[in-house]
């Protein structure tokens, strides 16, 4: 009897695919690659010409009542007498270098100061979303679940006031609450854990509302799937079909959300940071900008467009993982 010969793709295959997915990863990273470093030199340039647009920085250096010798000096010192065009060529060569100088007022490296900064707006920003999440994942799914009800429409109503009320109004009200009236907690930002409350449930009376809002209509969307009203048909209870279907299918759009949140306060929180004296990016970029430190406002900015990036590459990989149409797309 012949022997059957064996096509040689189905050898290949198992052979080949991964081959194509190391090529479709690495593609990917080129493109990711590129994107930021094209990201942050038209960024980095935008800011340049901006910045020189604002103001004099030597005139703000050299004081009120500096004399024009003086400010020429400060001027000359700092390199501000050249032609913008030679400026922005040397920003470029060290832009390249990652050196961003040194800060014109107390004359230590710009991006170390930026770097130190960071941790603190990081864990302000993931403490503000994990607390938002755990609040409104129940909240939302309760009221999703829900067709109906006195107590339903309370909360809705409660929800839309909170929203609409801005987030510094509600960190001046917790300051003057906790800290004038009661006295329990700090206003200013330290080193203990008793700082961290107050600018915390301030981003997450802002950011809770919203993440509510969208998982409820989720919710109520899967609830009313074909699939959904044959469970509860063949006797599964409610608990039961939101656990195991409406929610898992609810949570895409609220990751989605929680990723774009959490890169917004990356460069949003300025505000609360202000409020409380909290030492990080937002705070630093406002008295930077104030006093026309040209070196260190290009620094932070530089390092939150970088963490932008990085909170949305990590939520695409996120969502690689949780969504399979995805990973079938992908493979």
């Amino acid at each position: 009897m012949a022997d059957v010969a064996v096509p040689a793709t189905a050898t290949a295959t198992p052979a080949v695919a991964p081959a194509r997915m190391l090529r479709a990863v690495g593609r990917a990273l080129v493109t990711r690659l590129t994107q930021l470093v094209a990201l942050l030199l038209v960024v980095s340039t935008a800011l340049f010409f901006l910045l020189r647009l604002s103001g004099d920085a030597a005139r703000v250096l050299a004081g009120e009542n500096a004399s024009p010798e003086t400010i020429e000096l400060v001027r000359a010192q700092y390199g501000l007498d050249r032609p913008l065009v030679v400026q922005y060529g040397v920003f470029v060569g060290q832009l390249l270098r990652l050196d961003f100088g040194t800060s014109l007022y107390n004359g230590q490296d710009a991006l170390a100061l930026v770097l130190e900064r960071a941790p603190a707006t990081l864990q302000m920003s993931a403490l503000a979303v994990l607390v938002s999440a755990l609040l409104a994942v129940p909240i939302g799914t309760w009221l999703g679940a829900r067709s109906g009800g006195r107590a339903r429409n309370v909360v809705t109503v409660l929800i839309s006031c909170v929203q609409g009320v801005p987030g510094f109004v509600t960190g001046l009200l917790l300051i003057q609450v906790f800290a004038v009236w009661w006295g329990v907690l700090p206003s200013i930002a330290g080193s203990g854990w008793t700082s961290l409350p107050l600018p915390i449930l301030t981003l997450t009376a802002f950011l809770v509302p919203q993440l509510i809002r969208v998982l409820a209509a989720s919710t109520g969307e899967v609830m009313r799937q074909d699939y959904v009203r044959t469970a509860v048909a063949n006797g599964a209870g409610r608990g039961t079909v939101v656990a195991r279907h409406a929610l898992p299918n609810a949570l895409l759009g609220v990751t989605a959300l929680l990723g774009s949140q959490f890169a917004a306060l990356m460069s949003g929180a300025m505000l609360t940071e202000f409020i409380f004296a909290w030492p990080g990016l937002g705070l630093l970029l406002i008295n930077s900008v104030t006093t026309l430190d040209f070196p260190l406002v290009q620094a932070t900015v530089f390092v939150i467009a970088v963490l932008v990036f990085l909170v949305n590459l990590a939520m695409d990989i996120v969502f690689q993982v949780v969504d399979p149409r995805l990973r079938r797309r992908a493979a």
